[in-house]
């Protein structure tokens, strides 16, 4: 509670203008140069600055990267599905250097992808298809839709 009670008043003494002198000195106190306010000499200053600028550099190549490869995918997935180009998509490819691939996880399902629609596409894909195909059901639904023919012509036409 006094605590609370010495900010409180603190505070309120600072905003009045009596308190402007300590801040003053703090500041005066505090170091210009910031290697020293890190604790560190010139040199490990520059040092650790050359570090953090080349690790930025290499996180943002290596996410310009990530969004090329993802870029790319859309595109592939574009072509395959007949589906209208993105500009966008396109501009990320050339930002990452146009010699961007499929990441080798998505190019494995692309190629199974290709592999399963290469073998439905196939003769024998169609023999699988056709194997379970109920003929019955499709005769019958053939010969009902002949009679419904036949019944509306008979309606609507006089000679028959």
């Amino acid at each position: 509670m006094a605590f609370f009670v010495k900010s409180m008043i603190s505070s309120q003494i600072k905003n009045l203008g009596l308190g402007g002198r300590s801040e003053e000195k703090s500041e005066e106190g505090s170091p210009s140069d910031p290697a020293a306010a890190q604790g560190m000499t010139r040199e490990e200053y520059e040092e650790f600055q050359k570090q953090v600028i080349e690790e930025k550099m290499e996180r943002d190549a290596a996410f310009t990267q990530k969004k090329a490869e993802r870029a790319c995918l859309r595109v592939h997935l574009r072509e395959k599905y007949r589906l209208p180009k993105s500009d966008v998509d396109e501009s990320q490819i050339q930002v990452a250097g146009d010699d961007v691939d499929l990441p080798e996880d998505l190019r494995k399902m692309v190629d199974e992808d290709q592999e399963e629609e290469e073998d439905k596409d196939s003769f024998l894909g169609h023999l699988q298809n056709l194997q379970n195909v109920d003929l019955d059901a499709i005769r019958e639904k053939a010969q009902a839709t002949i009679t419904e023919i036949k019944q509306t012509a008979e309606q609507k036409c006089s000679v028959m």
